[in-house]
């Protein structure tokens, strides 16, 4: 069983992981959240910068925790796309950097692959292939999953993902940043049938709708004109409570139809559930109940890890040393790569 040191830098989450396939013998993290929030969002600068500083005592930490040095790891692994490019630069040229200097193999890895991942880090997964529900602030994807590396994705966000639909309907009810764990908050005690929201579907140039894809562009401008409707009404102080569950319920229903329904067409019997909106509690419990509903497992990676962190970068890690790849010592960083293009990251020459 390998042994990785993993690192995670592509957003505003510094995070140092030690990992042996997939148990997680030490993983830390810095967030950035307080910062950035004082400007309603992430700074790339300021995030990077962030980086540089927290990084090398999370791989200190991570190793004292472990009780192992980075001589006794059997490779390095860093998130290498995509993302912030100034952020993604600090963990590739550190990680690479320790391999060079410990003559260990350098693994680059694609941050959604680390998100596919996460879930073998709690309830041992039933064999076979298994759909996932990837949404976090940057994607909102279902991914069909035949193994490590062998993914296909059958659904997809064509404007916001639904991470970045709640930093903008919180920043519009004045509840901060981020938006997800604010609007879930707020949302509480609220009453998410009193306001009907679109659902937003994706329509096909030969006419019907994509069955499994999502847009929340629609449902974050009909929240921006409800908003103002209630102003010119006089409705002072606004419902937030009411207005907040409407909108997380509109969300949460989209993502759980829509993912059974592709399940279920597709003959899996599978559902998984990652990244960070995936902490929603409404999302998980109603998720859970219509897959109890529809005859489906389901599993969720455990709220430590939905998030991003170096854990999940490590055990990908795991899985793609397991099947011989390698990354080449100068593989650079990317923003923006397909997750159907993850397995160029171990190709030679590199892909960037």
């Amino acid at each position: 069983m390998p042994t990785v040191l993993a690192l995670e830098t592509s957003c505003d989450e510094s995070a140092a992981a030690i990992v042996r396939d997939r148990q997680v013998l030490a993983s830390a993290v810095a967030s950035q959240v307080e910062e950035h929030a004082r400007w309603g969002g992430v700074v790339p600068e300021i995030a990077s910068r962030r980086h540089v500083e927290a990084l090398p005592q999370l791989i200190a930490q991570v190793c004292r925790e472990s009780g192992l040095s980075l001589a006794e790891v059997d490779a390095v692994a860093a998130t290498v796309a995509p993302g912030l490019v100034g952020a993604l630069l600090v963990a590739s040229i550190t990680g690479r950097t320790l391999a060079r200097l410990h003559a260990k193999p350098f693994l680059g890895i694609h941050h959604l692959e680390g998100h596919l991942a996460s879930v073998h880090l709690g309830e041992a997964m039933p064999p076979g292939s298994h759909l996932v529900l990837l949404v976090s602030g940057g994607h909102t994807e279902l991914v069909r999953v035949e193994g490590p590396g062998d993914v296909r994705r059958l659904g997809r966000s064509h404007d916001d993902a639904a991470g970045e639909a709640f930093d903008k309907v919180a920043r519009l009810l004045g509840l901060g940043y981020p938006g997800g764990p604010a609007i879930q908050e707020a949302a509480r005690g609220g009453d998410p049938q009193r306001f009907r929201l679109p659902r937003g579907r994706v329509s096909r140039p030969e006419g019907g709708f994509h069955p499994y894809d999502f847009s929340f562009s629609g449902l974050k401008t009909a929240m921006l004109r409800l908003v103002r409707s209630l102003e010119a009404e006089g409705s002072t102080p606004l419902p937030v409570a009411d207005l907040a569950a409407s909108f997380e319920q509109a969300v949460v229903e989209v993502l759980v139809e829509r993912s059974c329904r592709c399940a279920l067409d597709q003959g899996l019997t599978t559902l998984v559930l990652v990244g960070g909106v995936a902490a929603n509690q409404r999302l998980r419990t109603q998720l859970a109940e219509r897959c109890r509903r529809d005859g489906l497992q389901w599993r969720v990676a455990p709220l430590a890890y939905c998030t991003d962190n170096a854990a999940m970068v490590g055990v990908a890690a795991c899985e793609r040393l397991a099947t011989g790849c390698r990354s080449a010592i100068d593989l650079g960083v990317a923003a923006r790569l397909p997750l159907a293009q993850a397995d160029s990251l171990y190709s030679t020459p590199p892909p960037f």
